[in-house]
């Protein structure tokens, strides 16, 4: 035996399952691992709330309890979080921080241990594009897959299923290790330069090619059929059902389960859902990031190692051309070129442009005037004095043809009364002026219990309604109008 510091240390991984409150703690690690089975790796705590609530068990179970739950389990290292600070709208929000949650390695084991499931199979850390290579490939073959045998299907399934059990395992490992301390205090020293460049290519290659696989992924995804799904669940269930079993006793309702759930992580991690971004987005922008970074510090270092740069001779130079200028119009042109403007001002307008050509000069074009005013807190525009308007005349005509537009209305009213009646329902075409005071004339009366009302002539009159809820269609010149059937009914002069 070697006695190293991991043989001595302390396993604070395996406190949950004797600590305070172990019931709660083990649930919430159950509903980790299976959620893991089913390649879900990262859930928030409205996750695991909903998932413990749904249990009898924990009917009275709280949000705050979930809180300190999840923080205790992160403190002991069973749980690792990260904040999500995608999608944050306001400066509250991000001080909530918002997490997401996933099992540690040693927590992933233990589950295992507790259940006598077989151990976790640990790769080292890549990225792979060749994996999303033979994801897509395989996911060509979907169709196919439904129509084989149950064995050949199941074979096609496993690959499928460990391919990307392989990258979802790998991206986040080698993302973690780029994000970790030791990559970044390794990335402010000198021997970073070395092998800038070959690890940026790498990462340049992988982003290439999640670039051309994820959205044709994503695409063939969202145009699976649920009957090739259906065939393949089955025959997957069909083949696992046949598979002789010694200590255990898997059902087929538990083998459709995971399959199902399994299918759903692959789907949202190429496709994601409804108002939440897909995991091969967050991938794609966790690379970038990277690569920014680390061009960002090499930046850093090549500035600071020519930062005690030697420049007379620069200085010297510009100072020779200096004195070659003519005049001192000349060297102010020089000056400018070397040193930039003085003093830089910018005027910023709503200009119309005769062309948006970006060859096109602002020399080249015409130019336009702007008129500057005082910013001063009572400035006003001066006014300017004009004289009064009669508009006598105008208000006369206005009179006059609303006059003869009141007296052509009540002519075309009167037009449909039969009887001192107006039944709404045998109306022929009339003009939508007509309509709006037929409508108003119902509008009013029906505002009264008797439903009564009176015109704007003095003409007294009451509505009736049909009691057998009849409609009628009224045609007008604008279209018809579809409404109870009605009668007015005027009453004697």
């Amino acid at each position: 035996m070697q006695t190293t510091e991991k043989l001595t240390k302390k396993l604070t991984e395996t406190t949950y399952l004797t600590a305070d409150n172990v019931d709660r703690y083990r649930g919430i690690m159950r509903i980790f691992y299976e959620n893991y089975e089913k390649l879900k790796y990262w859930l928030y705590q409205e996750d695991v709330y909903g998932l413990m609530v749904a249990d009898e068990y924990f009917k009275d179970y709280r949000m705050e309890q979930c809180q300190q739950d999840l923080a205790m389990l992160v403190e002991w290292k069973n749980l690792i979080t990260i904040q999500d600070t995608k999608k944050v709208a306001s400066i509250e929000e991000f001080k909530n921080k918002k997490f997401r949650y996933q099992m540690s390695d040693y927590s992933v084991e233990i589950e295992r241990l507790v259940i006598r499931l077989e151990n976790l199979y640990i790769e080292g850390a890549s990225l792979e594009p060749t994996l999303l290579e033979r994801i897509r490939r395989n996911i060509e073959k979907l169709k196919e897959a439904s129509m084989w045998k149950p064995d050949e299907t199941y074979t096609w399934w496993d690959d499928l299923n460990n391919d990307f059990i392989r990258l979802n395992q790998n991206y986040q490992d080698y993302i973690r290790d780029l994000n970790g301390i030791k990559a970044e205090e390794m990335m402010k020293t000198k021997e970073f330069l070395i092998f800038k460049d070959k690890l940026i290519e790498y990462l340049r290659n992988f982003v290439k090619s999640l670039q051309r696989n994820a959205g044709v992924i994503e695409e063939m995804l969202r145009e699976v059929k649920p009957e090739f799904l259906d065939e393949i669940f089955g025959k997957v269930v069909e083949y696992e059902s046949s598979i002789p079993r010694m200590d255990t006793e898997v059902t087929g309702e538990m083998i459709l389960e995971k399959t199902k759930g399994r299918w759903e992580s692959i789907f949202h991690w190429f496709a994601g859902t409804e108002g939440q971004e897909n995991e091969a987005g967050k991938l794609f922008d966790a690379t970038n990031e990277i690569i920014r970074r680390m061009t960002r510090y090499a930046t850093q270092i090549s500035e600071l190692n020519t930062l005690g740069a030697n420049r007379r001779e620069e200085y010297a130079k510009v100072a020779t051309v200096f004195m070659k200028c003519q005049d001192l119009q000349e060297a102010h042109r020089l000056s400018a070129m070397v040193f930039g403007i003085e003093e830089l001002i910018h005027l910023k307008g709503d200009a119309v442009r005769e062309t948006d050509s970006m060859n096109s000069s602002v020399y080249e074009e015409q130019p336009y005037e702007i008129e500057l005013k005082p910013r001063i807190r009572y400035y006003q525009d001066k006014s300017r004095r004009s004289s009064m308007r009669d508009y006598s005349k105008d208000k006369e005509e206005m009179r006059r043809r609303t006059v003869e537009e009141i007296k052509e209305d009540r002519i075309k009213v009167l037009a449909l009364e039969r009887d001192q009646r107006i039944h709404l329902g045998e109306l022929p075409v009339i003009s939508p002026r007509v309509r709006h005071i037929l409508l108003g004339w119902i509008s009013n009366a029906l505002e009264n219990a008797d439903h009564s009302a009176r015109t704007d002539d003095g003409r007294e009159y009451l509505v009736e309604i049909s009691d057998s809820k009849k409609k009628c269609v009224i045609h007008c010149e604008d279209g018809n109008f579809t409404m109870p059937e009605m009668v007015i009914v005027f009453k004697d002069r």
